[in-house]
């Protein structure tokens, strides 16, 4: 019988595998192996066993930390999303922040460069605050007189510089400095100057070309004047005793009929002394320089006053104006026509014409000096 056809002998119970975890000191009697095994396959038998409670082991704790390692990143995860929102929330603040202090920054330029301006303003009127008394007070007196000799130009009188000089002498006058003294002697040979200038006096002579004005409507006309009647003359009743004494007293008797009156009767003597008067009161002998304003019209004769009038009125207005050549060209055909046209043995027309000649003269224009010692004075006082 060959050894492949023996029946094999009939092999040993296996025990039952340990536990995971179970170790090999805790194996129960009945699981060591049987008498009969091999002990080489009972070791490696329990290699296995260790090796897979060890690997068990080791993936639920890997498994474990694996757990733990999602959750932390899970965490992690969900801390970065809110610190990026915190972030972004944090940047837009700071942009919105940055604007603000952009704006207030340059509303601080705004502020600091009209605060730099009002500085140099403040400056500047501490500087002219700085300035001392005395060389305010020159410089007002300056400005003044200034003004006064424009005042002097328009109006064609020095007063109004006089009293600029005036005033500014009571003015320096209050100053202690020898420097204003040089400026006050000038000022006086100034007023001095200005003391002695004569000029028209507008207001009175326009108030005579009114008053003569007035007048026109009733000054005589030549033509239209009324032959003056002389008082009859009452010849006195000479007696027969003395012809020659009666003859002599009758007044206006021409000197060659002294003696024919000497052999008339008494009757016929009183008869031609007073033809005579009456001849004399009717016959007027006057001289006329120009003989149409004989010949005038009452109509004429009104034309006559009007344009007289209008040359005063026109006189009146080239005074006002300080027009003198062109007031004197009027004063003059005024009083030529007054001379002319008018009774020149009227009393109201000999004053009318004198006033006239009177105002022609004085309207004459003077010219005006100038305080240039003062204002030199005053611009080397101001340097």
């Amino acid at each position: 019988m060959s050894p492949n056809d023996a029946s094999p002998e009939p092999a040993a119970p296996v025990p039952p595998a340990d536990p995971p975890g179970a170790s090999p000191a805790a194996a129960p009697a009945s699981a060591r192996p049987a008498p009969g095994v091999p002990r080489a396959l009972w070791i490696a038998a329990v290699a296995v066993l260790l090796l897979g409670a060890s690997g068990a082991y080791l993936g639920w704790s890997a498994q474990q930390r694996v757990g733990l390692l999602e959750q932390e990143l899970v965490r992690r995860q969900q801390a970065t999303e809110t610190a990026v929102t915190e972030a972004r929330v944090l940047a837009n603040e700071a942009r919105d922040a940055a604007r603000d202090a952009a704006a207030r920054v340059a509303l601080l330029d705004a502020r600091v460069s009209e605060a730099a301006l009002q500085r140099s303003q403040v400056e500047q009127l501490l500087q002219s605050l700085a300035r001392s008394r005395d060389d305010k007070v020159v410089a007002d007196v300056d400005s003044a007189l200034r003004l006064a000799m424009r005042h002097a130009t328009l109006l064609g009188s020095p007063e109004p510089v006089v009293v600029a000089l005036r005033q500014a002498d009571e003015r320096l006058a209050q100053i202690d400095s020898a420097r204003v003294q040089r400026v006050r002697t000038a000022l006086a040979r100034d007023l001095q100057r200005l003391g002695a200038v004569r000029t028209p006096d507008i207001a009175t002579l326009a108030a005579r070309v009114d008053e003569v004005l007035r007048q026109v409507d009733e000054l005589p006309l030549v033509a239209l004047v009324e032959p003056r009647r002389a008082p009859a003359a009452t010849p006195p009743r000479a007696e027969p005793a003395a012809p020659a004494a009666a003859a002599a007293s009758a007044p206006d008797a021409p000197a060659s009929a002294a003696g024919w009156l000497e052999r008339v009767p008494a009757v016929t003597r009183d008869v031609a002394l007073r033809v005579w008067a009456e001849a004399k009161s009717v016959l007027r002998i006057t001289r006329i320089e120009d003989p149409a304003a004989m010949l005038l019209t009452p109509e004429q004769a009104y034309f006559v006053r009007e344009t007289l009038k209008l040359r005063l009125l026109s006189a009146r207005l080239a005074l006002l104006a300080r027009q003198f050549d062109l007031a004197q060209t009027d004063l003059h055909a005024a009083a030529a026509m007054i001379e002319r046209k008018f009774d020149p043995q009227s009393r109201r027309v000999q004053v009318a014409r004198d006033t006239l000649r009177q105002a022609e003269q004085q309207a004459r224009e003077v010219e005006l000096p100038r305080p240039d010692e003062t204002l030199a004075a005053l611009a080397a006082l101001l340097r």
